[in-house]
């Protein structure tokens, strides 16, 4: 139990429970610039309540998202598997629902236009809506449609006025940034036409607690999710959830596909049933489950530095593959900067020659690990381990090994 900080964003209950403190953390995606390296940089509090009377676990906003998402280095095209991953959500929902040249697919945080340029090559028309100016500029120039604003209620009245409603809504790992949470699910009602479709995905909260994914923690992500809690959500701005899935993407995703509640075109599936009983069944509908969270976390953070110890006692060289968010909330966490690992390397130009926040360990291309030929390669975006090792597959020819940190220390000969 601890003093009340707060009150919960979606039910505004008074939040008194720690759900995990991973101290005192950056912005996970300001990356710093070399000149910029010796002035001060921001860290807030990583402080993750979890609220008594809805469960939502939730971050307090320390920073305006206008602030963080206006101009973001995350560029979603540089993942193959996320691509991957795109291109199977579009045949797959142009199949099961029809969607074609007759219907209006809207993409909320559409990024560089990642997902709608597969549905732009089947000839359905494509709107995005993208708040970062250097993102969505990405998105325009390769001919995809992109609002440069942010969604909410405002956002979706304007476009609704204008004819642009939604036969397909998407929303692929916004609704966690989204610290109104209230204004912008009900901002989804307004711009889904009476028989439109919405589909979110987000990181599951109960493959964070069951694997130690504490990484998945950041300032960007305001709000963390059971179905139980995003279904109460939705519902109270008229909004059934009628199917669910589990996707593997970040660890360990939902996929939710909703409708308006007065549309009984789409029966709730068993799926939905099943979920619920299993979330039941796993106690994601009581305090315990969540408030032991912790103690996993502290066992996490001692392996990695464990590991990382020996290593260098042993006077191994290592280096880390990728500049994630996740990464940074590891490193800062656990205390890791260049004393152990020399530097990262990341396929994005956008951080090539920057610094990790926090940590101010150097970000390269990934030809540099050829260069010195380290004897271990900490891969922080674990989530994509396989497509990692596949493109990294060389350091094997000097002896290098492969390590992901989450959900324990595991080493790949």
């Amino acid at each position: 139990m601890t003093a009340t900080v707060g009150c919960c964003r979606f039910c505004e209950h008074p939040l008194e429970h720690t759900f995990v403190d991973l101290g005192m953390s950056p912005l996970a995606n300001s990356y710093i610039q070399i000149n910029q390296n010796d002035k001060m940089e921001p860290f807030y509090p990583l402080h993750v309540y979890i609220c008594g009377n809805c469960l939502l676990v939730q971050l307090e906003e320390f920073e305006k998202a206008s602030n963080i998402f206006s101009d973001y280095a995350y560029f979603s095209s540089y993942s193959d598997s996320w691509l991957q991953h795109a291109k199977r959500y579009v045949e797959m929902m142009t199949e099961r629902f029809a969607f074609g040249p007759q219907s209006q697919v809207i993409e909320i945080a559409s990024n560089d236009g990642y997902l709608l340029q597969y549905f732009q090559a089947k000839g359905v028309p494509v709107i995005g809506i993208e708040p970062a100016s250097n993102i969505a500029k990405v998105a325009s120039e390769i001919g995809i449609s992109t609002i440069e604003k942010f969604f909410n209620v405002e956002t979706a009245c304007e476009l609704a006025v204008q004819g642009k409603q939604a036969d397909l809504l998407i929303g692929n790992n916004v609704l966690a940034h989204v610290p109104a949470l209230n204004d912008f699910v009900a901002g989804i009602k307004i711009i889904l036409k009476p028989h439109g479709i919405v589909t979110m995905e987000f990181p599951y909260i109960l493959r964070l607690i069951e694997e130690q994914q504490f990484d998945t923690i950041y300032h960007e992500h305001f709000s963390y999710f059971s179905f139980h809690t995003v279904e109460r959500i939705f519902a109270k701005h008229g909004l059934t959830l009628f199917d669910v899935e589990e996707v593997t993407t970040h660890g360990g995703s939902l996929r939710i596909f909703g409708r308006h509640a007065e549309d009984a075109g789409f029966t709730v599936s068993e799926n939905v049933h099943s979920l619920k009983r299993m979330e039941e069944r796993e106690g994601l509908q009581a305090l315990p489950k969540y408030l032991s969270f912790v103690k996993a976390v502290r066992e996490t953070k001692y392996q990695i530095l464990e590991f990382l110890i020996t290593a260098k006692r042993e006077g191994k060289t290592v280096v880390s593959y990728g500049a994630p968010a996740k990464g940074n909330t590891l490193l800062n966490f656990c205390g890791v900067g260049k004393d152990f690992i020399d530097y990262t390397v990341d396929r994005s130009p956008q951080k090539q020659g920057c610094l990790l926040p926090g940590t101010h360990i150097p970000i390269f291309h990934p030809d540099k690990i050829s260069e010195t030929k380290p004897d271990y390669v900490l891969i922080l975006p674990w989530n994509i381990k396989d497509e990692v090792m596949s493109q990294m597959k060389h350091i094997r020819d000097w002896g290098g090994q492969f390590v992901t940190p989450i959900p324990e220390v595991k080493v790949y000969p």
